[in-house]
């Protein structure tokens, strides 16, 4: 992305939030940007103030929550190709706007479809925090994810980030504690899940039995998700957005859960992930060279290994990924 698409995208987000808050709100571009006098309404005790705030959020229409959505989801391409370090003032406004939506609306029509589009950002936002080393952050907003998805009755996305959770106890050192919460993610949703969402819980329950020092139950884990996986080159679930995964990035998976368990076989799984990568994949991409590092440090080749520390490192800090930087100075210090 050039920088001046990158502008564009920026201007986009601020447009964007100008015309929620003015449906939302109830008030004129002079007043949303100061410009214009503001009339002092009497107010009874602050509840004239309350009825307009929900008022405001019951007329919430279907092309507002789709703006929402629509603000997420450009938000996610940002992240994924440049970084989440630069987004953190967009996305705090925008879960607020979301955040006040939720807040004011009272029946459960006009709740549900704005609690749904607050789970699927929060989400977003704490992976983002995660990816910044800000772990209590992201903690708190899995947390909002979790209440978000339970007011939205939606448990594809309550498991979801349960699941995502677990990697804040996993980086925080408590893997097994993580275990056990990504289980009972895939308890909750039951059958209920997709079959993205289930081969995606199952991906995620054996990286982090990898990291427990559970080979066994993570290769159970990982011949879950394999077996479960649609086929085909689509990775998005119209019911999940916030997921995203088929064949080639289960592969990408599976070779970072082997590199993990010492696996000979982690080095040709990777190989095959990254022929067929998607280059929008800026972090991700960084991650993958990680894996082959780490995956070439169990075989003792090091040449092999630095070169793609080398990778890493440059594509990690082109993002600003925090914990893709830790991971790469762990393996350097192997190499």
């Amino acid at each position: 992305m050039y920088v001046s698409e990158w502008e564009n995208g920026k201007r986009a987000i601020s447009d964007r939030y100008a015309v929620v808050l003015r449906q939302l709100l109830g008030i004129t571009d002079g007043e949303l940007r100061d410009t214009a006098p503001q009339p002092v309404a009497p107010s009874a005790d602050g509840y004239d103030e309350l009825l307009s705030r929900i008022d405001a959020a019951d007329s919430v229409s279907e092309s507002m929550v789709k703006s929402f959505n629509d603000q997420t989801e450009l938000l996610r391409t940002m992240d994924r190709q440049r970084g989440a370090a630069s987004l953190v003032d967009q996305m705090t406004g925008h879960l607020g706007a979301l955040e006040d939506a939720l807040n004011f609306a009272v029946l459960p029509a006009v709740r549900r479809p704005v609690a749904l589009a607050l789970a699927g950002a929060s989400t977003l936002a704490a992976w983002q925090a995660i990816d910044s080393g800000a772990v209590e952050r992201a903690w708190r907003h899995y947390e909002l994810a979790k209440r978000a998805a339970r007011d939205a009755e939606a448990p594809m996305y309550l498991a979801h980030a349960m699941a995502e959770q677990a990697y804040v106890l996993c980086e925080a050192g408590r893997p097994a504690l993580g275990v056990e919460l990504v289980r009972d993610a895939r308890r909750t949703v039951g059958q209920a899940g997709s079959a993205r969402l289930l081969a995606w819980l199952s991906a995620a329950e054996a990286e982090i039995c990898a990291h427990a020092d559970m080979p066994d139950d993570s290769r159970r884990a990982l011949d879950a998700a394999l077996a479960t996986i649609p086929p085909g080159p689509e990775d998005r679930d119209p019911d999940m957005l916030s997921i995203f995964l088929n064949g080639s990035h289960l592969a990408r998976w599976q070779g970072n859960v082997l590199a993990l368990l010492g696996d000979g076989d982690a080095v040709t799984s990777l190989y095959g992930a990254l022929e067929g990568m998607d280059p929008t994949f800026v972090r991700a991409r960084a991650g993958l060279h990680a894996d082959l590092a780490h995956a070439h440090l169990s075989r003792a080749e090091y040449d092999d290994a630095h070169t793609h520390l080398r990778q890493a490192r440059l594509l990690a800090s082109r993002t600003g990924s925090v914990r893709q930087r830790r991971r790469v100075d762990m393996l350097s210090a192997r190499a």
